[in-house]
């Protein structure tokens, strides 16, 4: 499916974005949000995005342990993807492998000089577009 696609990050205070161009070749961050657990705020955001990007689907990130098992993280990825996706419809939401992805976004930041509390949203950012990058190769058949 052509058309620009959303990733999300999503953390326990914090939800990373990006975008893909429309051809499915680049990611590029969009926000970082903030988690707001009782109201949704983040997810009506999230859902507006979708709309001002006529976004065709969104993938979230899928935070596996290192030997594969989903532990709480990637049960409340999955909660809040399903939550994502009554807002979205009919657009999909895909979940991805997001293992070592924010570890990834540190790295390349932190080798940029990008540190501390201002890199805390970059980083949620970078995390999103590792996720996007990760999953277009994937659709072009390219190794990760």
């Amino acid at each position: 499916m052509t058309g620009v696609w959303l990733a999300v990050d999503v953390g326990t205070v914090r939800v990373g974005v990006a975008r893909s161009d429309p051809r499915g070749v680049l990611a590029v961050p969009v926000a970082t949000l903030t988690r707001d657990r009782k109201g949704g705020r983040d997810l009506t955001e999230l859902a507006a995005l979708a709309d001002e990007y006529e976004a065709v689907g969104v993938v979230v990130g899928l935070p596996r342990t290192l030997a594969g098992r989903e532990g709480a993280s990637a049960v409340m990825a999955r909660e809040y993807g399903d939550r994502l996706a009554d807002l979205v419809r009919p657009r999909p939401v895909e979940y991805l492998d997001e293992r070592l992805t924010t570890v990834s976004a540190q790295r390349k930041l932190s080798e940029r000089g990008v540190r501390g509390r201002a890199g805390r949203s970059v980083i949620d950012q970078a995390a999103a577009v590792e996720l996007l990058e990760h999953w277009l190769e994937i659709r072009r058949g390219t190794p990760a």
